[in-house]
């Protein structure tokens, strides 16, 4: 009697694939997510075909060069001359790719409602191309049900059956450009499955690449962790925003006041306040679960709150130029101001809803003449805006009327401000109490 040969399953191929690093993982979107976790991937052993529609983006890396600040050139380089890493714009080759990790933008529309647009052409170009014994992972930050009310749907079309065929899991993104001490590997790794299969089969595939992986009941589970980080941040930086412009109002510095109640050694946690909040993470992801709540009847006050508290911080700051101004006579129409740092946080070239499109667009509508100095963003186009950075030296500092610190880079000469400029409104604490504008 002869034996009849055990045909594998399509979760005992990737587990198979895992084990010896023979998966092919295709990442779809290559900007401030998908690089980076590209480039871990890769240093696991795995071959990585990045997919972006952007040819640009596909040509520089193509051409082993980085766009991104926290992925250095040469380990780029390096990837494709080994080839293990290549870029394409064409869709159709989705097929090739064992897993399939989205990470495309997710932002919000004007009226603050979630626009899944881009997750939604994603999963379209899967569709087309999906094959039995692929996993598709979806990183993108979104609102809770994204994963299985958007994407399961549109993949099971296909004929074929999530958890047998294909698998499903959402793993969201926690990147923090310009942190040197966590980046993509040594951050832990949240992932929620479809079905206890495509749980097991994105674990294994993500071990050799991250440090640390916390599997979640399921997908809602994994997209409402990143909300809640997010949001938990965003509530705590406008309670002290709020305290910033209560001290003001009180005569009180209100570094002193957290810095004292920082050396509590239980039950604070420390915050800062500034000129509003920037990038693509705290700004928004509050705003998918207060929309998600929406359609379900309830009201998130406190997620709300913090959101409008904010985004009136530019306003409030801008008021803070008008007194410097105001103590030197000076109307705010015609007057001069410098802003050093136009990125939503130090030492990175990100600008994506940074507070200070949003300080230059109010500046500019009261009549001032705005300039920026920013040595890792040395353009600003952004709607209305078109600006290019101007040195820092004593000269640009003297011709000031006024010196705004938004974004507090290390590699700025504060000293240097601190000797030429005629009057600074410090957001960011960065100068000594004596040398800030206003009292906040």
């Amino acid at each position: 009697m002869t034996a009849t040969a055990t045909v594998p399953t399509a979760i005992d191929t990737l587990l198979t694939k895992a084990k010896d690093r023979t998966a092919v993982f295709g990442i779809v979107g290559l900007g401030y997510v998908g690089l980076p976790l590209a480039m871990e991937i890769v240093r696991a052993g795995y071959r990585v075909l990045g997919f972006d529609v952007n040819p640009r983006v596909v040509d520089s890396l193509s051409g082993g060069r980085s766009h991104i600040q926290d992925v250095p050139a040469a380990a780029v380089a390096d990837a494709v001359k080994a080839t293990r890493f290549s870029a394409t714009a064409d869709l159709a080759r989705l097929k090739e790719p064992d897993v399939i990790s989205i990470s495309v933008p997710t932002p919000l529309s004007k009226t603050k409602d979630p626009d899944v647009s881009y997750v939604l052409a994603a999963t379209e170009s899967v569709k087309r191309a999906l094959r039995k014994g692929q996993l598709v992972v979806l990183e993108s930050t979104t609102y809770p049900g994204t994963t299985r009310e958007l994407m399961l749907p549109a993949l099971e079309s296909t004929g074929l059956k999530v958890g047998e065929d294909f698998f499903l899991a959402f793993s969201p993104e926690r990147v923090d450009p310009g942190n040197e001490r966590f980046n993509t590997r040594n951050t832990p790794k949240v992932v929620g499955g479809i079905t206890p299969a495509c749980l097991k089969v994105a674990m294994a595939l993500y071990q050799p690449a991250i440090d640390t992986l916390v599997p979640v009941s399921s997908p809602e589970a994994a997209e409402l962790v990143k909300i809640l980080e997010n949001t938990f941040r965003s509530v705590n930086i406008g309670l002290v925003n709020e305290m910033a412009i209560v001290c003001d109002k009180l005569g009180v510095d209100v570094w002193e006041v957290i810095e004292a109640a920082a050396t509590k050694p239980f039950g604070f946690m420390k915050f800062t306040p500034g000129p509003g909040v920037g990038g693509h993470c705290i700004p928004l992801d509050p705003h998918y679960l207060a929309w998600k709540m929406r359609t379900l009847n309830y009201k998130t006050r406190f997620i709300e709150l913090a959101g409008e508290l904010n985004a009136e911080m530019p306003e409030f700051w801008v008021g803070k130029v008008v007194d410097a101004l105001n103590e030197q006579s000076k109307a705010v129409r015609g007057s001069r101001v410098l802003l050093i740092g136009v990125a939503y946080k130090k030492n990175i070239d990100d600008i994506r809803e940074s507070p200070a499109l949003d300080v230059i667009r109010l500046l500019q509508q009261r009549g001032a003449q705005v300039s920026y100095h920013d040595p890792h963003v040395p353009t600003l186009k952004e709607d209305s805006i078109a600006l290019t950075s101007v040195p820092l030296n004593a000269d640009i500092l003297r011709d000031a009327d006024c010196v705004m610190i938004i974004t507090d880079h290390s590699s700025v000469d504060y000293q240097l401000v601190k000797r030429h400029a005629r009057a600074t409104v410090d957001t960011r604490h960065v100068l000594p109490r004596e040398d800030r504008g206003g009292r906040a």
